[in-house]
C-alpha cells in the first residue's frame, strides 16, 4: 500500500507548485489526521465549535514541519475535495500560528486545475473578507476545547517558499537518518 506522506512525490515544480494530499474537505466539521504509521486517515475529533473548514485542508508529502507533522496546506477551490485526493496546488501565501507553544505554518494555496482560483498568484489578491474568514477559523476552532492559539496575518506568496524548502529538507534529512514515525 502506498503511504501518502512517504511515497507520494511532492511535485515537479517545487517549491511554488506542489502536490497536496487532502485530509479534510472544505465545509467539514470532521478533523481527520493522517495516521503516521499506517498512512490511513484517523478521526481525530469532531470540531467542538460551530465552525467548519473554510478550505480543503491537507499536507505536502515528504515534508516535515516544526510540529513534527507534514506541512499543512489550505487549498482554495470551488468544491469540497474528498479525503486522500491529490491536488496540484500553488502557494499564494503563508499563515503562521502558535499552537500548543509550537509554530504551525499553514501554506495558503490554490488548486491549479480550478479556473475560479488558478489565476490568483498572491493572497493579497483575494478579497479581504476571504482572508479574514480563513484566519478567524483558526482563531476560533479550538476555543470550546479550552485551547487557545495565536494566529498571525497572512503573508505574501514569497514568504511560503523558504518554509516549503526548509520542510522538504528537514524531511529528506530525517529520511536519510532512518525516518521514524
Amino acid at each position: 500500500m502506498t503511504h501518502p506522506w512517504h511515497d507520494i512525490t511532492p511535485g515537479e515544480n517545487l517549491p511554488m507548485e506542489f502536490t497536496t494530499v487532502v485530509e479534510i474537505p472544505m465545509g467539514s466539521k470532521i478533523k481527520y489526521e493522517l495516521d503516521k504509521r499506517t498512512g490511513m486517515l484517523r478521526l481525530d475529533r469532531i470540531l467542538y465549535s460551530a465552525v467548519h473548514y473554510p478550505a480543503n485542508y491537507g499536507f505536502i508529502p515528504q515534508t516535515l514541519a516544526e510540529d513534527e507533522d507534514a506541512l499543512d496546506v489550505l487549498v482554495l477551490c470551488q468544491e469540497p475535495l474528498a479525503p486522500m485526493t491529490l491536488v496540484t496546488s500553488r502557494a499564494i501565501g503563508l499563515m503562521t500560528m502558535i499552537d500548543s507553544g509550537k509554530r504551525d505554518h499553514k501554506i495558503l494555496a490554490v488548486a491549479t486545475d480550478d479556473p475560479e482560483y488558478n489565476s490568483f498568484q498572491d493572497a493579497r489578491e483575494l478579497p479581504p473578507h476571504r482572508l479574514a474568514l480563513l484566519r478567524r477559523f483558526f482563531q476560533d476552532y479550538k476555543q470550546l476545547e479550552g485551547k487557545s492559539v495565536e494566529v498571525d496575518q497572512f503573508q505574501p506568496a514569497e514568504e511560503a517558499i523558504p518554509v516549503i524548502e526548509a520542510d522538504l529538507e528537514r524531511y529528506s534529512t530525517q529520511r536519510r537518518r532512518g525516518f521514524s514515525v
